[in-house]
């Protein structure tokens, strides 16, 4: 006997690619929190300050690209950082609307205390290297499709 298809399955939850997302990246950073509570950081600070560890200065614009924030919501993030004192906000001199963060000395050595989170995570996640490879590429693959249309 086959099944009839009704016209709003397409609105079941578990029909849904966006649901498992949300629920896996709310539970994930929920994990983060009793690690990155002892860096006094929440987790968009973390990603920020991972993104200046890499780059020492950095274009804010460039900044919310890499985390795929609006400056509405980066602004109030690197001012709380900057009062922390890890980093510093400036204007650019050759053109006063680009605003550069610059990591300072003290940014530089939370970086040292912020090494055992990843493997920490590591734990909660469970997945092979090439499984967590794969859902690597394709989350970026979902990123890069949906940052097309914008």
């Amino acid at each position: 006997m086959s099944e009839t298809i009704n016209k709003y399955d397409c609105l079941r939850l578990d029909s849904q690619l966006c649901f498992p997302l949300y629920a896996c990246s709310k539970e994930i950073i929920r994990r983060y929190k009793p690690y990155l509570d002892k860096l006094d950081l929440t987790y968009t600070q973390y990603i920020t300050m991972m993104v200046l560890w890499e780059h020492s200065d950095i274009n804010v614009k460039e900044l919310g690209k890499c985390l795929y924030l609006d400056s509405g919501t980066l602004t109030p993030v690197l001012k709380k950082l900057e009062s922390k004192g890890y980093l510093l906000r400036s204007r650019s001199r050759t053109d006063e609307r680009n605003l550069t963060v610059s990591i300072t000395e003290e940014g530089k050595r939370l970086q040292d205390r912020a090494l055992e989170v990843p493997a920490r995570m590591a734990c909660y996640v469970d997945l092979s290297e090439e499984e967590a490879g794969l859902l690597y590429n394709l989350l970026y693959k979902i990123l890069g499709n949906i940052s097309k249309e914008q």
